[in-house]
């Protein structure tokens, strides 16, 4: 595995070329779903999610927000915070339509009944950023639940760094980005 740094951000190569394009009709929304823990959050996602109101609860199963109310929406593992997840499955926030996990976070945003989206590492998956000789690293994580969204990606011709860009530039910026993009452009892949 090998990386590249663009300005103070670390780059694993695999998210320079790779493509990707979420559909979910195929993934059924699935990152919703599984994993123990949910969503990686920042202390400020934390907080805002801890005072999101009636609005949001209003849009979610109702044994969510019973659990929500019981236990909260957020929790702290090994000093980092996350989303709660219902029975070690599904995070608190997923609402079920027609057989497909969706984001009541980010309908509600959409919407207008939130002034905030759903989580930046939701917005980046499948890119995470970890740190590395104390600055981010971006490693692209390969689950085989995205199977159907790299082959899509494939077939579309849609890098990962196009299908995350709005993502990336609200986390680093636009200037970050066109480095980003021009680095790509010019360097060959491997």
């Amino acid at each position: 595995m090998s990386l590249v740094s663009i300005g103070d951000v670390l780059v694993e190569k695999d998210v320079l070329h790779a493509c990707f394009s979420c559909d979910l009709r195929e993934c059924k929304g699935v990152c919703c779903v599984e994993g123990e823990l949910g969503a990686p959050l920042s202390a400020l996602e934390a907080q805002e999610l801890q005072h999101c109101g009636e609005e949001l609860l209003k849009m979610l199963p109702e044994k969510s927000v019973k659990y929500i109310r019981r236990n909260g929406c957020v929790e702290t593992y090994q000093g980092t915070h996350y989303t709660r997840t219902i029975d070690n499955r599904e995070c608190v926030f997923t609402s079920f339509h027609e057989g497909i996990a969706y984001c009541a976070i980010e309908i509600a945003f959409h919407d207008g009944l939130l002034s905030f989206d759903k989580p930046l590492s939701c917005r980046l998956f499948p890119i995470r950023v970890r740190k590395k000789f104390g600055l981010d690293y971006l490693v692209y994580e390969q689950h085989s639940m995205c199977r159907s969204a790299r082959k899509a990606g494939g077939e579309r011709q849609l890098k990962l760094i196009d299908y995350v860009d709005k993502a990336l530039r609200s986390l680093y910026g636009s200037d970050w980005i066109v480095s980003l993009k021009t680095f790509v452009d010019f360097s060959p892949r491997k």
